[in-house]
């Protein structure tokens, strides 16, 4: 029996229109940074904070472990001629940058409403872009949060999908058995995550490509979770 219901955010709670790899938008992204800071940038700067985006870019350069923004920060503003004390508005706008016209599917409301009315607990676990504070990662759920008991990221576990570490951790924090958990996501990497902790996984498929990745369940909207479930 599921008692959880554990939801990765972007393309499955949050649609966002930016590409999953921002290679190509690092520059447009401290553009805008340069532009509401006051900040004149050189080639060479964009150049040096490419790089230093490039390492951390978990499409380009996979890894498990988590890595916090202000170690990420630290390292491009130090070659940026930016004050240290400047970190927090750095962050703000970059990230804010790619969270353009990002919005709540939906169907997301009332299925998450139903499913909490109906005594399931509601969760999520999310890979952090760049080391995406939480207080970034979990504003653009800030409309249905209050449905969601354990609102948790990657920054929270200190390790990556397809880990079984953070659905380990969400298990021990509702106090129920990672078998009574199904995890919802949109990647391969949340399916073998949902596999490698021993949960039930569910793919949320939107296109109409096909995408075998091993999955107990595929859906195409999350309110079929409320056919399942309720």
């Amino acid at each position: 029996m599921v008692k959880a219901i554990v939801f990765d955010i972007g393309q499955t709670l949050v649609e966002y229109k930016m590409p999953l790899n921002w290679s190509k938008l690092y520059r447009p992204a401290f553009e805008s940074v340069a532009d509401k800071c006051g900040y004149a940038f050189s080639d060479h700067h964009y150049q040096h904070a490419g790089r230093v985006l490039t390492k951390y870019n978990t499409r380009i350069n996979p890894r498990e472990n988590e890595v916090s923004s202000n170690q990420i920060f630290s390292e491009i503003i130090s070659g940026m001629d930016i004050p240290m004390k400047d970190m927090e508005k750095v962050k703000f706008h970059f990230y804010s940058y790619f969270k353009q016209d990002a919005y709540v599917y939906a169907e997301v409301e009332e299925t998450l409403k139903r499913l909490s009315d109906k005594g399931i607990l509601l969760g999520t676990l999310s890979d952090v872009a760049y080391g995406m504070d939480n207080m970034y990662a979990l504003e653009d759920i800030s409309a249905v949060i209050k449905y969601i008991d354990y609102p948790f990221t990657s920054n929270d576990v200190g390790f990556r999908k397809p880990r079984a570490e953070g659905l380990k951790f969400l298990a021990e924090k509702m106090h129920i058995s990672v078998k009574e958990m199904a995890f919802v996501g949109d990647e391969e990497k949340d399916i073998m995550c949902a596999i490698n902790a021993g949960a039930y996984s569910i793919l949320i498929n939107r296109s109409d490509s096909v995408k075998n990745y091993g999955q107990n369940r595929e859906i195409s909207s999350l309110d079929e979770l409320l056919i399942m479930f309720c």
